[in-house]
């Protein structure tokens, strides 16, 4: 395969939303068999980019060639015509169904008048075989973990004949072990001869995966360089335009009266099995006490049970010494909890409503909003305004829907009204899950700032580097337990690991 060739090349591509140039003028170029990352700040104009080369939005300028052709790209059927694929940040799966049906979706294989089930899952199983992808064809969507569930949209991609694959934030609700899994995968992908791009605005990602980097700010191009010739630092201060401190400064205290007091906690999960067992944890006013494991061993049913999403089978909650144990959300929330939630679609934000009505989803009925049945809008949109410049929250405007919104700019959001409440407990969960090292830099340095104001957080966080930066303490779980706990001045990754998977802390730190 000659490398020097041109897969894509965009001249010119300019894109305006009311009140917003969300492309300008945009110059870019992928070279066959290339890794190439797209990087840029949340809301900079990168999944527009790609939605317009994938055929989701049309340019309001600009040409699109393909294999050095000039094309128009009505759609995403022409695009896959053209060999290119897109998998989303947001999965477009349907969930009941299997593997395989997802995959061979709107191309099945047929034998007379019905559809090939066996062909099906034989296609599926060569594929995902040859490219070292390793999913089960019968397994349905609802039962498989995120990662898999991402495979099954690179599989869908590879299967419809893509040689172009594009990737929204591929590794933005992934796991550690699941992102290193992925980095192979898409070598695997582009030593196979395919050309791909990533979206992306994680530093480490692109220096260790991509050839070249486009970086855009503010729907326009800054530069395009190799890795060969750049470093972290310098790709974060071109992506926000100053210099970035990766560091986050934190100086000990002693913590004071306990906030939260959680004792014996039990709680069967969505499959009928055991997933808190007999959970116990203090947080203390001025602390940080982070939360480490693999996904899945309780995390989401430990902030279930404190914020009464979900009702417990044993074990009590308490806030500020008063029981909160099977409370409702609303009255947790009112009784002193900030939650920036896991999922922030389903739990986070109501889509369908404005930037401003969602800012007070949960303090609407406070008198500040109206002494009347009726939403003081005037008093929300002036709330609003002052949380969106605050937290550069990026839209059109306050009265845009939150759907509209890029996946960053939704997350500040829920950020901007959950540390506006001025929480006695901070729940974080993946806090800066989709945010740019800017917006990362902004949230790290709000959560020291209202631990040192008295405030109790807890973090939860798969990111090692991050739980390590902010916590005072750091507690693992493991299949519905506590572990034990590490010092997070004394990092030792190998410890943490261990417990990690499995095995339980002594009395010394040592496993």
């Amino acid at each position: 395969m000659d490398r020097s060739l041109t897969a894509v090349q965009l001249k010119g591509i300019t894109k305006r939303f009311p009140g917003l140039v969300a492309n300008d003028s945009i110059n870019f170029e992928l070279k066959k068999g290339e890794i190439h990352a797209l990087l840029g700040e949340n809301g900079a104009g990168k999944s527009t980019l790609m939605n317009i080369l994938f055929g989701l939005y049309q340019p309001d300028e600009g040409e699109i060639w393909i294999n050095g052709k000039q094309t128009v790209i009505e759609g995403a059927s022409r695009a896959i015509e053209l060999g290119i694929g897109m998998v989303h940040q947001h999965f477009k799966l349907v969930q009941p169904f299997t593997v395989a049906e997802n995959i061979v979706l709107g191309n099945e294989p047929v034998k007379g008048l019905k559809i090939d089930y066996k062909l099906a899952n034989e296609k599926v199983r060569t594929i995902s075989e040859r490219y070292g992808l390793k999913v089960d064809p019968q397994a349905r969507i609802k039962d498989i973990t995120v990662g898999m569930q991402q495979r099954v949209e690179i599989l869908k991609t590879l299967y419809r004949g893509a040689e172009i694959v594009i990737f929204d934030e591929p590794t933005a609700v992934l796991t550690v072990q699941e992102i290193e899994e992925l980095i192979e995968i898409i070598r695997n992908l582009a030593a196979e001869g395919k050309s791909i791009i990533i979206i992306t605005h994680k530093l480490k990602e692109v220096m260790a995966l991509a050839d070249s980097v486009t970086v855009i700010r503010r729907g326009k191009v800054i530069k395009t360089v190799t890795t060969d010739e750049t470093n972290e630092q310098q790709l974060a201060e071109l992506m926000v335009g100053r210099d970035v401190s990766f560091e986050v400064k934190k100086t000990k205290r002693e913590p004071g009266e306990v906030i939260l007091a959680v004792d014996n906690l039990k709680m069967k999960g969505e499959q009928g099995k055991n997933a808190l067992n007999g959970v116990s944890l203090d947080i203390r006013a001025g602390e940080i006490l982070g939360i480490a494991g693999v996904d899945g061993n309780g995390q989401s049913e430990l902030i279930y049970a404190i914020t009464g999403m979900r009702k417990v089978e044993g074990g009590a909650v308490k806030l500020n010494g008063r029981d909160m144990t099977n409370h409702s959300p609303r009255d947790v929330s009112v009784a002193g909890v900030g939650h920036i939630p896991e999922d922030r679609h389903k739990h986070g934000l109501v889509l369908d409503f404005s930037v401003s009505e969602n800012m007070i989803l949960n303090t609407y009925f406070e008198p500040e909003f109206g002494k009347t049945m009726f939403i003081d809008y005037k008093a929300m949109d002036t709330l609003s305004d002052k949380l969106v410049k605050e937290f550069d929250v990026r839209s059109s405007g306050i009265h845009t829907h939150a759907r509209a919104l890029s996946g960053g700019n939704q997350q500040k959001a829920i950020i901007a009204r959950e540390l506006h409440k001025d929480p006695d407990l901070l729940i974080a969960v993946q806090p800066t899950r989709g945010l740019d090292i800017g917006a990362i830099e902004y949230v790290h340095k709000r959560l020291v700032q209202a631990r040192n104001e008295g405030k109790a957080i807890l973090l939860v966080s798969f990111e090692l580097d991050e739980l390590y930066a902010l916590s005072d303490r750091i507690a693992v779980m493991y299949e519905g337990r506590l572990m034990g706990e590490v010092d997070a001045e004394k990092r030792d990754d190998q410890q943490l690991g261990l417990m990690m998977a499995g095995n339980k802390a002594t009395a010394d730190g040592r496993g």
